[in-house]
């Protein structure tokens, strides 16, 4: 196939998708990763997507569910500070739930010495977890999805409606305050709801490329929530919006 030829199905392959591997790239076209690498750049450099560790993506859609393994490395450090600033919610004794989001994968790297129970959906949580003397792990089973190696579907659902927790952590894909908190997969977007509704506490964890957008699929409106936990400073309108919601708001700058 021709270089651009290439390009061009690249192009057809990550509006689709929202995302590509190079692993999956090279498969494909057999060829090199290099040749991909370099395919990408050209791409990024056209604004076309976003390179990152190990493939591409782009942030446009409404439906833009980009795999987990690529929202890994997307604004790191960012989901670093929020999930440091999580742990000060968490005591020993304590019943949480973890969604499938990296910024719930990220506080799960970091439960060191704190005796909690951990309910999640989320298949990298589990593997992290695993191993963690110190806390019980409950898995919400349900079908697989590969794309974010997590539990959903109408079983997910049932599973989770058993459950109470003093702490939910979920994330969302956008947050508007027209069009309230959103997601772009809506058996995702259920699951989240369930863990809100089943919480004492709730805080959105949320990185501050989220906000002023809308995606596919309503999680729910700002009465959801206690508090917004963002790695950034929000604007003076957010701020006056969150506060005539009675919604606290941690940035961690």
């Amino acid at each position: 196939m021709l270089p651009i030829a290439r390009k061009n199905k690249i192009k057809e392959l990550i509006t689709e998708k929202k995302s590509v591997t190079v692993s999956e790239l090279t498969k494909l076209f057999k060829v090199t990763e290099e040749t991909i690498r370099r395919d990408l750049k050209l791409l990024e450099d056209e604004g076309i997507l976003h390179r990152t560790y190990g493939g591409a993506y782009i942030s446009e859609g409404v439906q833009n569910d980009v795999d987990v393994n690529i929202r890994e490395y997307i604004h790191v450090e960012g989901k670093r500070k929020i999930a440091s600033q999580c742990l000060n919610y968490i005591k020993s004794g304590d019943s949480i739930f973890l969604d499938a989001s990296t910024t719930s994968l990220v506080i799960a790297t970091m439960l060191k010495d704190q005796k909690i129970t951990v309910v999640t959906n989320s298949i990298k949580i589990v593997n992290t977890l695993i191993d963690n003397p110190n806390i019980h792990l409950v898995v919400i089973g349900g079908t697989l999805a590969k794309s974010s190696l997590s539990n959903l579907g109408r079983i997910a659902e049932e599973n989770m409606m058993q459950y109470f927790f003093d702490t939910a952590f979920i994330s969302c894909r956008s947050i508007s305050m027209k069009h309230g908190i959103t997601d772009a997969n809506e058996q995702q977007a259920s699951i989240r709801r369930l863990a809100a509704e089943h919480a004492n506490q709730v805080y959105l964890i949320v990185d501050y490329t989220k906000f002023d957008k809308t995606s596919f699929i309503r999680i729910g409106d700002f009465d959801l929530v206690d508090s917004i936990v963002v790695d950034n400073t929000l604007s003076d309108e957010w701020q006056q919006f969150l506060k005539e919601k009675n919604i606290s708001i941690v940035e961690c700058v």
